[in-house]
């Protein structure tokens, strides 16, 4: 997927305590508004704002995903996980993975209108839309940019079934629309909490809530009557795929309320994976034999360390009295494709 869809001239126009930011505009932008705040959440970002000609992404026929449709209202992320799948994509703005897609975030920041017009289109027949499925629509800039009240006020009018995955505690300042929502469509929610170790999680996610916070949320959230799954995910080769971590993990997910833990151990896609090893190689240096052998063939660990992982993480499931359903499972395990010679990668 190319940037076709970005190139409609930006409306002008400050949000609150905005200052027009210096750095060029990236070639694949033009007439984007670069944006800087002047705030500490914010320091060292850069905001793009453009005007997107759509808003809802079909997902391609290939894909694994249990869903058609996704609306993705940011692109670079603020959470600035190590592993995020999606970095490769901000190779196509000419933005580079690493660095940028933490602090070059572009907006669209008329999503919440695009969703309105598309969802009226005569062609539209109300399929799911999956949201958080790219890069967080809860991520910090989503405080100042309030994109999602107005998406979700569209799916809600529109009787339109979504589901949303997140990290960002923030979803919580939507709960009422949420709430209204579920009274007239079908409304799914998942957290990501991979782990509980707070060390690991300052250093891998350095730009999330802390894995508690996220938990606090999915207990106010089961509290106002949602089913919310968690995603285990990514567990995390030599740093949380112990019979310790997962076991603090699981018991802490399931005191939170919620219905279902979904285990997705980790991949490395290109973009991803250079960043990850980079990291990997500095702060864990001793682990990198282990990942070379791993990934050797790939994005994805081999099939039999997989099912090994996920029958632990569904074993203290289930004495946590947690068991997999549809109910709150947004995601569902991929089956990685057989190694190739085409798709042999380096790890560092």
């Amino acid at each position: 997927m190319r940037w076709d869809n970005l190139t409609a001239p930006p409306v002008e126009g400050d949000p609150e305590r905005a200052a027009p930011a210096t750095p060029p505009l990236p070639l694949a932008l033009p007439g984007a508004v670069a944006r800087t705040f002047d705030t500490p959440e914010f320091a060292g970002m850069t905001f793009y704002e453009v005007q997107a000609k759509s808003i809802l992404n079909r997902v391609p026929g290939q894909s694994r995903v249990p869903f058609e449709w996704t609306v993705n209202p940011y692109r670079g992320c603020s959470h600035a996980c190590r592993y995020c799948f999606a970095r490769n994509t901000h190779t196509y703005l000419d933005l580079d993975a690493g660095a940028d897609f933490d602090r070059k975030v572009i907006v669209k920041v008329n999503a919440g209108e695009l969703v309105r017009r598309e969802l009226a289109a005569p062609r539209w027949r109300g399929a799911h839309v999956a949201m958080g499925t790219n890069v967080d629509c809860y991520q910090r800039a989503e405080g100042r940019y309030r994109l999602m009240p107005q998406i979700i006020g569209a799916l809600r009018d529109f009787a339109n079934p979504f589901s949303i995955l997140t990290k960002g505690t923030l979803i919580l300042r939507d709960l009422p629309l949420l709430r209204e929502a579920a009274e007239v469509t079908t409304v799914g929610i998942s957290f990501s909490v991979g782990f509980v170790d707070e060390h690991l999680w300052r250093t891998v996610e350095p730009g999330t809530p802390h894995p508690r916070r996220r938990l606090d949320a999915v207990r106010a959230l089961a509290d106002a009557g949602f089913s919310v799954g968690v995603l285990m995910a990514p567990i995390l080769p030599g740093l949380s795929d112990s019979d310790e971590s997962i076991e603090a993990t699981v018991s802490a997910i399931a005191a939170a309320g919620a219905t279902s833990v979904t285990a997705l151990p980790l991949h490395l896609r290109p973009g991803a994976r250079e960043w990850y090893a980079h990291w990997l190689a500095r702060e864990h240096p001793h682990l990198v034999p282990r990942y070379r052998e791993l990934y050797r063939a790939g994005a994805y660990a081999p099939q039999t360390y997989q099912r090994e992982l996920t029958a632990r993480v569904r074993i203290a499931a289930r004495r946590h009295g947690l068991h997999r359903g549809e109910r709150g499972d947004n995601r569902s395990l991929p089956e990685p494709p057989p190694p190739s010679a085409a798709e042999q990668l380096t790890l560092l």
